[in-house]
């Protein structure tokens, strides 16, 4: 229910310009969760929920994305300095790095935010990509050896 009730608040605070946490809860209801002010409050922690500026000059919840220009350049940097070899198995990446340089690297794909990776794991010098499927392994193979060439 929880996972649920997570996925519902970021589609929610996706979609809408939600103000405080009362209209959370109030759109949650709508959506069939019975909850209280402080497990939306609990939910905001967990989730890393913070408030900006929207375009209608209204504060609203959003989520901390690395969404910086200057740091997803910086990433970029050190993943193409740490990444040796690049492949794919069915809808997995597998990313190659210099010893020690797998979690950096990792971050760095994250930052990027492509749409088409589901998420990330990351040894010592190993990157493992899951993906959708066996097409979008192969796009985000080719992106990844575009970035180092």
């Amino acid at each position: 229910m929880r996972n649920s009730r997570h996925a519902k608040i970021l589609e929610l605070i996706e979609s809408k310009e939600i103000e405080t946490q009362e209209e959370l809860a109030e759109e949650l209801k709508g959506c069939g969760f019975n909850i209280t002010q402080a497990t939306v409050s609990r939910d905001i922690k967990v989730l890393r929920l913070i408030k900006t500026l929207s375009e209608s000059g209204k504060y609203k919840y959003t989520t901390i994305r690395p969404h910086d220009t200057e740091l997803v350049d910086r990433h970029v940097k050190v993943f193409m300095e740490a990444m040796i070899k690049v492949d794919y198995a069915l809808n997995m990446v597998v990313i190659k790095t210099i010893p020690g340089a797998a979690q950096g690297s990792a971050a760095a794909v994250d930052a990027m935010d492509w749409g088409d990776i589901v998420g990330t794991i990351a040894g010592d010098d190993t990157i493992f990509v899951a993906t959708r499927d066996e097409k979008r392994a192969i796009q985000v193979m080719e992106k990844i050896k575009k970035l180092i060439e």
